[in-house]
Formats: structure tokens, sequence, C-alpha cells
């Protein structure tokens, strides 16, 4: 008679291995990533019915919006809504703006191609990619180092050689590069800072969100005798921060 044979015993650390693998094989991380057509769906989607649809008709503000992945732009955990009709977070207490608003700011420049613009306050850094798709050179000033740092290494990897960042306080604009055909402020200063309309040519736009609580959009459109003033339309952005607070103006 053959000698009977004792059963192999197994280890809980082998069971613990089996567990580890089958997760691997089976349990995906995440919601798998968007395909590139998909994503290029929901920018025209955004274009056609939240900006066009709203009476922004430039063909190149419409193109750039089109193009630019704005998803590039926003934090990871706020990508699915990248292409929604709303603004997001992007750290420091900052935000990106709805995709309306910034093409509706960028159609108020009137930009024909050949510009030179300044933007005040770079963010994520999407407002200066934008800017970037329409406008031969885009120079942006960013009061936080941690968002230019990060807006510069999205700027870099998508290629943008035309645009231009600095940290500094955005009050005084960029001097060194003035004058500007047009320039565009996205956080809100309670009054215009006199820097900006002094760097902006004779002929050129200034669009600026005014106000502490109660916002106007308005664009200043800088003439030989002086300014003109156009009110858009109200708005609520995050207020601007350092001199401007108390008029005296410091850059870095």
């Amino acid at each position: 008679m053959a000698a009977a044979t004792s059963p192999m015993r197994l280890s809980p650390e082998w069971f613990g291995s089996l567990a580890a693998l089958l997760l691997l094989l089976w349990v995906p991380f995440g919601a798998p990533p968007a395909r590139a057509d998909d994503l290029a769906d929901r920018r025209r989607q955004m274009v056609e019915g939240q900006i066009r649809a709203r009476g922004v008709e430039d063909a190149r503000v419409l193109a750039a919006m089109e193009k630019v992945p704005r998803h590039l732009f926003v934090p990871e955990t706020v990508r699915a809504q990248a292409y929604d009709d709303y603004p997001l977070p992007i750290g420091e207490n900052q935000t990106i703006s709805q995709p309306y608003i910034v093409a509706l700011m960028t159609s108020l420049l009137a930009l024909d191609g050949d510009d030179r613009v300044l933007e005040i306050g770079t963010g994520s850094g999407y407002q200066a990619a934008v800017l970037g798709e329409i406008a031969a050179d885009v120079f942006s000033v960013e009061i936080l180092d941690a968002l230019s740092q990060r807006a510069r290494e999205t700027l870099s990897g998508l290629g943008y050689r035309n645009v231009r960042l600095r940290v500094g306080d955005g009050f005084a604009g960029w001097p060194e590069e003035a004058p500007f055909d047009a320039i565009v402020v996205t956080a809100a200063p309670p009054r215009v800072p006199q820097p900006l309309l002094d760097q902006l040519k004779v002929g050129g736009r200034l669009v600026i969100p005014v106000g502490r609580f109660f916002q106007d959009l308005l664009v200043y459109t800088k003439t030989a005798n002086g300014v003109e003033k156009r009110n858009v339309i109200p708005v609520r952005f995050v207020p601007m921060t350092g001199e401007v607070q108390n008029g005296t103006p410091k850059n870095r």
C-alpha cells in the first residue's frame, strides 16, 4: 500500500500575494483616461454651447478655445469638469475662469495677430495659452511663485514659445516691455491701476474687472486725448492682491 501523502499547506503570505496579483489584473486604477478625440469633441461642444451661443464670434478666439487643452491647466482632481460652464479651483485660493469669460475677455481685446499683449494674473496659464494662439507675443505677470512655476511647466510642455512669464506685482505691469497693444487683467482690483493705462499704446485696449464685492468687466480704450471707458457685464473675480490695496506698486 502506498503511503498517504499529506496535503500541501499554503501560507498566509501566498494568499496575500495571489490577492495582490488578482487586484493588479482585474481592478482598474480609477477612471480610464479620456481619449484625445473625446476631449476634442468636448472642446467643440464647449465652444458651440457656451461661447458662440452667447455671442462671441471672433474666429481667432473660437479657434483658440477649441484648440487649447483646458484640462491640462487644472488639477487632476477636477479634470473631468475642465470643459464645464464654470470656474474651477487651481490651488493657492485661486481659480481658472469660466470658459465663456476667457473667450469674452480675449475677444474684447480685438487682437489682430501681430499684437504684444500683457496679462496680469497668470494663474493656471490657460488665458496666456489662448492669447498665445492669437497674439505675436504675450507677457504674463503672476504674484504667486507656485502658480507661476506650474504655469511655466504646462506652457513649456505644450510648446508655447511666444509666452513669457514673470513673478511680480501686477499693479506695476511690465514697464520694461511696454508699450502694449492690449492688456488683460484676470483678478479684480478696487480701482484701475494707473501704470497699466500708462503702458498701453494709443489705440490699445485694457480689459479688466473692477470692484470689491460688486464688480464690472470694463474696457478702456486709449486715445490721443485720454481713455474711453465701456462697461460690459457684471462679473465675479478673485481680488487682485499686492500693492493695489494701498496704491504703492512694487515689482521683483
